[in-house]
C-alpha cells in the first residue's frame, strides 16, 4: 500500500474510532475543569440503556458488538494488506501472561486512582452504573471484552504496525500509541490520563517485543471485568 493510502487509512480510522474519542475526552475535561472541583463531578460508565432487563441486554450487546467491530475492521485492513500475526492465534501461556499484565497494571492503577481522588486530580468513577445483578453480568462482561478487543487491536496492533510501515521508529510508535490511550481517558481526569498513558506504554512495549496481542486483550478484559463487577458488588 502506498504511503498516501496509509496516511488516509490512519486519518479515517482514527477519526471514526479512538482519535475522535480522544478529542471528545479533551473537550469534556475542559468542561469539567471549568465546572468546579473534579471530585464533585462523578463519572458514570456503562449506564442502563433501557428500564427492562431484556431490552437493556439487547441494547448493551449491540453496543458491545459495534465496539468490537472497530477491532475487527483494524484486523481486516491489516490482513487484506498481507500483514500476518495481528492478532495471531492464541498460544499456550497467553492466559498466564494476561493475568500477569493485568496485575502489573491493575494494582498500581487502583492506587493511582485513589491518589488522584485524594489530590483532587481525578473524578469518582462508577464503572457499572447499570448495577451488578443477574441481568447485567452478561452485558458488563461483553462490554469488557469489546473494550479489550477494540482498544488493543486498533491502538496497539494496527496503529503501531501502520506507523512502522510509514517509517516511524519503534519509540515514536510506542509514544503515539500510549499518548492516544491516555488522551481518550482524560474525561475521567488527569490522573486517569497519566495512568492510561503508562498502561499504553507498557502494552505497546510488550507488542513491539513479542508481536503478541492476545495477552494484551486478555489483560485488558480482566482489568475491566474486575472493575465493572467488583466495583458494583462492593458499592
Amino acid at each position: 500500500m502506498s504511503r498516501r493510502l496509509l496516511r488516509a487509512e490512519l486519518a479515517l480510522l482514527l477519526a471514526a474510532t479512538f482519535g475522535a474519542a480522544a478529542v471528545r475526552a479533551v473537550l469534556q475535561l475542559a468542561g469539567v475543569l471549568a465546572g468546579g472541583a473534579l471530585g464533585a463531578q462523578p463519572v458514570a460508565l456503562n449506564e442502563a440503556l433501557a428500564e427492562g432487563p431484556w431490552l437493556n441486554l439487547g441494547l448493551q450487546l449491540t453496543r458491545a458488538a459495534a465496539l468490537a467491530a472497530w477491532g475487527g475492521l483494524a484486523w481486516l485492513l491489516l490482513a487484506r494488506d498481507g500483514v500476518r500475526g495481528v492478532p495471531g492465534r492464541p498460544r499456550r501461556g497467553d492466559a498466564a501472561a494476561a493475568a500477569g499484565l493485568a496485575a502489573l497494571i491493575g494494582i498500581p492503577g487502583l492506587g493511582l486512582y485513589l491518589a488522584g481522588l485524594a489530590l483532587g486530580l481525578g473524578r469518582p468513577v462508577d464503572p457499572a452504573a447499570m448495577g451488578v445483578g443477574a441481568a447485567t453480568v452478561a452485558p458488563l462482561l461483553a462490554l469488557a471484552a469489546a473494550n479489550a478487543v477494540a482498544e488493543e487491536l486498533v491502538v496497539v496492533g494496527w496503529l503501531i504496525t501502520r506507523l512502522g510501515q510509514l517509517g516511524r521508529s519503534p519509540a515514536a510508535a510506542l509514544a503515539a500509541s500510549a499518548a492516544l490511550r491516555g488522551a481518550y481517558h482524560l474525561y475521567q481526569g488527569p490522573t486517569a490520563g497519566v495512568g492510561n498513558l503508562v498502561m499504553g506504554a507498557v502494552f505497546a512495549a510488550w507488542f513491539l517485543r513479542t508481536r503478541r496481542l492476545w495477552p494484551l486483550v486478555g489483560a485488558h478484559f480482566l482489568i475491566d471485568a474486575v472493575a465493572f463487577l467488583g466495583a458494583g458488588l462492593l458499592g
